[in-house]
């Protein structure tokens, strides 16, 4: 007993509950802003769009200023004679110059340039990717949060009853309609629901912890699934419309397109190693120098423009090297394209028959609840009248509440299992978390 009222206590504790009920955008939108997996691929995605920025640069023109100030001091003495002044001189001198650099003929910067296109994209696929994910990891904790609250609200509902039932049991023995095997029973039967109570609060505690890790704050009460929900057959109905959708839309696909792109561009980028590059090369300098040349000062500017012409000849094997190396870096990528490509099929042929079966449980529990209800009214009714016994009514009490457990964790998958094949596509948005968040409300 002392355990059961310490686990109820950081049940309680950890669930105060707010002014009013928490629904799944609510604790989407606190994800967005405190998920720290999340804020690591944002964070990724931003630095991947600056990639763009930098491979351009290699394509405009480069301007460089240097500057430079220098105290000389020098004495000159003359071997022959000589009319030139002789002695020690001391003068500052000073300069400056600026180079500009414009690139005309660099494969591998265009190459780069291109390279750094793919880059940004695939960094909006990994961002698309992490939005599907966290919409993901949001409603698995929602209601991985809920199955665990119906556990405990179930567990309650059951101690009820078979308390209920046990306090029959002993006031029929008592007057000699029932034997003392009626009594353990539901004894027994009460002491096991007591000790899965205990198990369902802590299983509601640790769940309530998962969605502290994605929103970094003890969320309230969460609001329920309402009578309004209905399962249903997905749309499209057939499951290579949905491949279709994926090979186009999927993030990971995307991103690993984009790689293979990028690793495409890398083998022309050091394959250009062996081409000439041409450069436009203009200078202008201002130089000065007190007391310099026969003790007299002079300012001197100069201006240049010309083409730099680089051919490489010999570079130790290293530019053949890294072009084999980038070869066999595209062979990679689109191995893991193909790699990909087959997971995804895969995910989106195993989410559509999630959808489907779960449809199917659902419909079936739904029924089964039915029978449940019945059997248990039917049980309760020959008890009274002694045709049935404690155990029956227990029985039939246990067949009831498994089957309203089973069907609520049904729902929760077939939410969960739609949600999953939308993702497999690349069209999970935050307006399908909306469309889920509509059937919640007073249970």
């Amino acid at each position: 007993m002392q355990v059961k009222n310490v686990l109820l206590a950081s049940v309680l504790l950890a669930g105060t509950p707010a002014a009013q009920a928490e629904d799944l955008l609510q604790i989407y939108q606190a994800a967005v802003q405190q998920d720290p997996v999340y804020a690591a691929a944002a964070a990724a995605h931003r630095a991947s769009q600056e990639k763009v920025t930098e491979g351009r640069a290699g394509l405009l023109p480069s301007v460089n200023l240097s500057a430079n100030t220098t105290w000389n001091e020098i004495d000159t003495q003359y071997r022959s004679p000589t009319t030139l002044p002789s002695g020690l001189r001391k003068y500052n001198s000073n300069g400056y110059t600026v180079v500009l650099d414009q690139p005309i003929l660099r494969m591998q910067n265009f190459a780069q340039y291109a390279q750094a296109k793919q880059q940004a994209s695939a960094g909006d696929a990994q961002l698309t990717d992490a939005q599907q994910s966290l919409v993901l990891r949001v409603a698995q904790a929602y209601f991985d949060y809920l199955l665990a609250q119906d556990g405990v609200n179930l567990a309650e509902a059951q101690k009820k009853a078979t308390a209920e039932q046990l306090e029959i049991a002993k006031k029929s023995f008592e007057v000699g309609t029932s034997t003392i095997t009626d009594t353990n029973e539901a004894q027994a039967r009460f002491d096991l629901i007591s000790a899965q109570e205990i198990a369902a609060q802590q299983d509601l505690a640790v769940k309530r912890q998962q969605l502290v890790s994605l929103t970094g704050t003890l969320p309230g009460e969460l609001t329920p699934l309402s009578g309004k929900f209905a399962a249903k057959a997905e749309e499209p109905a057939v499951v290579d419309a949905w491949l279709q959708e994926a090979l186009a839309n999927n993030p990971q696909l995307r991103a690993q397109q984009a790689n293979v792109e990028i690793a495409h561009q890398e083998v022309k980028k050091s394959q250009a190693g062996h081409l000439p590059t041409l450069d436009l090369v203009a200078t202008y300098s201002d130089t000065g120098a007190g007391n310099s040349t026969f003790g007299i000062g002079n300012d001197t500017t100069a201006k240049t423009v010309g083409l730099q012409l680089n051919i490489p000849l010999y570079a130790g094997g290293g530019i053949s090297a890294r072009a084999r190396e980038a070869v066999a870096g595209e062979d990679q990528a689109r191995a893991n394209l193909e790699s990909t490509r087959r997971q995804v099929e895969l995910n989106v042929r195993q989410s559509f028959l999630d959808t489907q079966s779960t449809l199917l449980r659902v419909k079936a529990l739904e029924q089964a609840l039915v029978s449940a209800q019945s059997a248990l009214d039917s049980n309760k009714l020959g008890f009274e009248v002694g045709v049935r016994t404690s155990a029956d009514v227990l029985n039939a009490q246990q067949q009831y509440y498994s089957a309203r457990h089973d069907l609520q964790a049904a729902r929760y998958q077939w939410i969960l299992a739609d949600l999953r094949l939308r993702a497999s596509a690349g069209k999970l948005t935050q307006a399908d978390l909306a469309r889920v968040n509509a059937y919640l409300g007073k249970a």
